[in-house]
């Protein structure tokens, strides 16, 4: 008997299919509520390298729902505590935690030998910039996002259809669990339900949850789904940047403390919208793109 036996016997795993998880290797964006409950599944199924990425620090806030973590990782990196204890959980994995923000720079670089990557960062311009990566780079990405006490979770790009292509546009408020709250059960099920689609894509289980969203309100008591495999991509879409990638080619309209404005780019030059959350960006440059200019990008600084 090993620690994978109970998984092992299923059928459709068996001693292939465990070899195949031991030769994976998953970047998990977020070791927050999502990422305290997909982490430990990942590790104990087996996967064999986990890349964690984490900029913030344990708080005793976070600890309602993010019980990955103790009262003595208390201001600690999440992504080094989360690599402590997945390493306690399962030493036969190998568990890297890069404590800093994922933005189009340095994404590239962090996902180039990732089999799956795992957004558990609940954030709409990581969400918008791993998908982007994800397309191009025929890269599964498992997303998930929560908030109160509602949430979806999904299976997009490596060969499905993108984030994009199921939303190509935000609502009109963006909130977030410090201004909104969250439970946390609910962050703990859709983490669960990540950590089983990543599973299943990586074991190449059929029906594949690439193509596939899940939506749960526990508000209602409702949970309900749809498959998106024929989902158009949006033709003209912002671009996410990171603010490295500006260029003095660019036309620049930063809208951190004051109103948007139309702008007059000249032809073909590229314009980027900058603000804190990046929602203020999105809407400018939809607008934009709205009047004809096509070339637009976005910059979220505080996100």
């Amino acid at each position: 008997m090993n620690r994978y036996a109970r998984q092992e016997i299923l059928p459709e795993i068996g001693a292939a299919g465990q070899a195949r998880l031991a030769a994976a290797r998953v970047l998990v964006v977020g070791a927050g509520g999502l990422g305290s409950t997909v982490l430990p599944l990942l590790a104990g199924a087996g996967v064999g390298r986990i890349d964690i990425v984490d900029p913030d620090h344990v708080e005793e806030s976070n600890l309602h729902r993010q019980t990955l973590f103790r009262m003595s990782d208390l201001t600690q990196p999440k992504a080094e505590a989360a690599a402590h204890s997945l390493a306690a959980l399962n030493p036969e994995g190998l568990f890297i935690a890069h404590v800093t923000r994922l933005d189009p720079g340095n994404a590239p670089d962090l996902m180039a030998q990732a089999n799956l990557v795992v957004d558990a960062a609940d954030s709409f311009a990581t969400s918008y910039a791993l998908s982007d990566l994800c397309l191009t780079a025929e890269r599964p990405l498992i997303s998930a996002s929560v908030l109160a006490r509602q949430g979806y979770v999904g299976g997009f790009c490596g060969g499905a259809p993108s984030l994009r292509a199921v939303f190509p546009d935000l609502p009109a408020r963006l909130g977030s669990c410090s201004d909104t709250g969250v439970m946390g059960p609910v962050v703990a099920m859709l983490g669960a339900l990540q950590a089983q689609m990543a599973l299943s894509v990586l074991l190449g289980l059929k029906p594949s949850p690439l193509g596939q969203l899940l939506s749960l309100d526990l508000a209602q008591w409702h949970v309900s789904g749809f498959r998106f495999d024929g989902a158009p991509e949006p033709d003209v879409v912002p671009e996410i940047l990171a603010p490295a990638h500006i260029v003095p080619e660019d036309l620049v309209i930063d809208l951190r403390g004051r109103a948007a404005a139309d702008p007059q780019p000249a032809p073909g030059q590229r314009v980027v919208f900058i603000c804190k959350s990046g929602l203020r960006a999105w809407r400018a440059a939809k607008r934009c793109a709205a009047l004809g200019h096509h070339r637009v990008a976005i910059v979220g600084d505080g996100q």
